[in-house]
Protein backbone atom coordinates (compact mmCIF):
# COMPACT_ATOMS: atom_id res chain seq x y z
CA UNK A 1 0.00 0.00 0.00
CA UNK A 2 2.99 2.33 0.51
CA UNK A 3 3.63 2.12 -3.24
CA UNK A 4 0.11 3.45 -3.84
CA UNK A 5 0.41 6.21 -1.23
CA UNK A 6 3.62 7.41 -2.87
CA UNK A 7 2.23 7.17 -6.40
CA UNK A 8 3.19 10.05 -8.67
CA UNK A 9 0.45 12.47 -9.75
CA UNK A 10 -0.75 12.35 -13.36
CA UNK A 11 1.73 13.58 -15.94
CA UNK A 12 1.59 16.94 -17.67
CA UNK A 13 -0.09 15.55 -20.82
CA UNK A 14 -2.89 13.93 -18.85
CA UNK A 15 -3.42 17.02 -16.69
CA UNK A 16 -3.50 19.21 -19.79
CA UNK A 17 -6.12 16.94 -21.38
CA UNK A 18 -8.43 17.35 -18.37
CA UNK A 19 -7.70 21.09 -18.15
CA UNK A 20 -8.47 21.73 -21.84
CA UNK A 21 -11.72 19.76 -21.48
CA UNK A 22 -12.72 21.95 -18.51
CA UNK A 23 -12.75 19.02 -16.10
CA UNK A 24 -9.76 19.79 -13.87
CA UNK A 25 -10.32 21.85 -10.74
CA UNK A 26 -7.68 23.14 -8.33
CA UNK A 27 -8.28 24.29 -4.75
CA UNK A 28 -5.88 26.90 -3.40
CA UNK A 29 -7.51 27.52 -0.03
CA UNK A 30 -7.07 31.18 0.84
CA UNK A 31 -3.81 31.52 -1.06
CA UNK A 32 -2.43 31.01 -4.52
CA UNK A 33 -0.65 27.68 -3.99
CA UNK A 34 -2.43 24.48 -5.13
CA UNK A 35 -3.56 22.42 -2.14
CA UNK A 36 -5.78 19.92 -3.92
CA UNK A 37 -7.25 19.00 -7.27
CA UNK A 38 -9.99 16.91 -8.86
CA UNK A 39 -10.05 15.41 -12.35
CA UNK A 40 -13.40 14.33 -13.80
CA UNK A 41 -14.39 12.37 -16.89
CA UNK A 42 -17.89 11.85 -18.34
CA UNK A 43 -18.74 8.15 -18.08
CA UNK A 44 -22.05 6.39 -18.70
CA UNK A 45 -24.19 9.47 -18.06
CA UNK A 46 -22.30 10.52 -14.95
CA UNK A 47 -19.11 12.34 -14.02
CA UNK A 48 -16.43 9.86 -13.00
CA UNK A 49 -13.96 11.26 -10.49
CA UNK A 50 -10.71 10.02 -11.95
CA UNK A 51 -8.60 11.55 -9.19
CA UNK A 52 -9.16 13.75 -6.17
CA UNK A 53 -6.14 14.63 -4.08
CA UNK A 54 -5.50 17.01 -1.20
CA UNK A 55 -1.98 17.72 0.03
CA UNK A 56 -1.45 16.22 3.52
CA UNK A 57 -0.66 19.68 4.94
CA UNK A 58 -4.20 20.78 3.96
CA UNK A 59 -6.02 17.64 5.11
CA UNK A 60 -9.13 17.78 7.30
CA UNK A 61 -10.12 21.29 6.18
CA UNK A 62 -12.96 20.25 3.86
CA UNK A 63 -11.07 20.91 0.63
CA UNK A 64 -11.79 17.45 -0.80
CA UNK A 65 -15.50 17.83 0.00
CA UNK A 66 -15.52 21.26 -1.62
CA UNK A 67 -13.88 19.90 -4.77
CA UNK A 68 -16.43 17.07 -4.93
CA UNK A 69 -19.30 19.51 -4.38
CA UNK A 70 -17.94 21.66 -7.21
CA UNK A 71 -17.77 18.58 -9.46
CA UNK A 72 -21.39 17.87 -8.47
CA UNK A 73 -22.40 21.37 -9.64
CA UNK A 74 -20.51 20.89 -12.89
CA UNK A 75 -22.17 17.50 -13.48
CA UNK A 76 -25.63 18.95 -12.86
CA UNK A 77 -24.94 21.77 -15.28
CA UNK A 78 -23.88 19.25 -17.92
CA UNK A 79 -27.06 17.19 -17.43
CA UNK A 80 -25.16 14.29 -15.85
CA UNK A 81 -27.01 12.26 -13.24
CA UNK A 82 -24.34 11.01 -10.83
CA UNK A 83 -20.80 11.17 -9.58
CA UNK A 84 -18.85 7.92 -9.62
CA UNK A 85 -15.42 6.88 -8.42
CA UNK A 86 -13.32 3.86 -7.62
CA UNK A 87 -11.30 3.64 -4.43
CA UNK A 88 -9.77 1.39 -1.82
CA UNK A 89 -12.48 -0.24 0.29
CA UNK A 90 -10.66 -0.43 3.61
CA UNK A 91 -8.59 2.76 3.80
CA UNK A 92 -10.16 5.26 6.22
CA UNK A 93 -9.62 8.28 3.97
CA UNK A 94 -11.06 6.41 0.96
CA UNK A 95 -14.36 4.47 0.87
CA UNK A 96 -15.49 5.36 4.43
CA UNK A 97 -14.80 9.04 3.71
CA UNK A 98 -16.80 8.97 0.49
CA UNK A 99 -19.68 7.24 2.27
CA UNK A 100 -19.80 10.19 4.66
CA UNK A 101 -20.16 12.42 1.57
CA UNK A 102 -23.18 10.46 0.34
CA UNK A 103 -21.59 7.91 -1.98
CA UNK A 104 -22.72 4.30 -1.80
CA UNK A 105 -20.86 1.15 -2.77
CA UNK A 106 -21.94 -0.58 -5.95
CA UNK A 107 -22.29 -4.34 -6.22
CA UNK A 108 -20.67 -5.94 -9.27
CA UNK A 109 -24.06 -6.35 -10.96
CA UNK A 110 -24.68 -2.58 -10.60
CA UNK A 111 -21.58 -1.57 -12.55
CA UNK A 112 -22.13 0.24 -15.82
CA UNK A 113 -20.02 -0.88 -18.79
CA UNK A 114 -17.72 2.11 -18.31
CA UNK A 115 -17.16 1.42 -14.61
CA UNK A 116 -16.50 -2.25 -15.38
CA UNK A 117 -13.86 -1.13 -17.90
CA UNK A 118 -12.29 1.21 -15.32
CA UNK A 119 -12.10 -1.65 -12.83
CA UNK A 120 -10.57 -3.98 -15.42
CA UNK A 121 -7.91 -1.36 -16.18
CA UNK A 122 -7.18 -0.93 -12.45
CA UNK A 123 -6.79 -4.70 -12.12
CA UNK A 124 -4.33 -4.67 -15.04
CA UNK A 125 -2.33 -2.02 -13.14
CA UNK A 126 -2.14 -4.28 -10.07
CA UNK A 127 -4.44 -2.21 -7.87
CA UNK A 128 -6.50 -5.28 -6.94
CA UNK A 129 -3.79 -6.37 -4.53
CA UNK A 130 -5.95 -4.45 -2.04
CA UNK A 131 -9.78 -4.49 -1.95
CA UNK A 132 -11.30 -1.94 -4.36
CA UNK A 133 -14.85 -0.67 -4.70
CA UNK A 134 -16.89 1.40 -7.16
CA UNK A 135 -19.05 4.10 -5.59
CA UNK A 136 -21.86 6.33 -6.83
CA UNK A 137 -23.67 9.43 -5.60
CA UNK A 138 -26.64 10.93 -7.43
CA UNK A 139 -26.14 14.53 -8.48
CA UNK A 140 -27.78 16.63 -5.81
CA UNK A 141 -30.99 18.46 -6.74
CA UNK A 142 -30.35 22.11 -7.44
CA UNK A 143 -26.60 21.50 -7.62
CA UNK A 144 -26.12 23.27 -10.94
CA UNK A 145 -24.37 26.58 -10.53
CA UNK A 146 -26.69 29.39 -11.53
Amino acid sequence: MVRIAEDEPPGDEELERFWKAGRAWVHTGDGDRPLGYLLGEPLDGGLHIEQVTVHPSAARRGLGRQLIDHADQFAAGEGLTALTLTTFAEVAWNAPYYERLGFHRLADEELTPGLAAVRAHEADLGLDRWPRVCMRRPVRPGAAAG
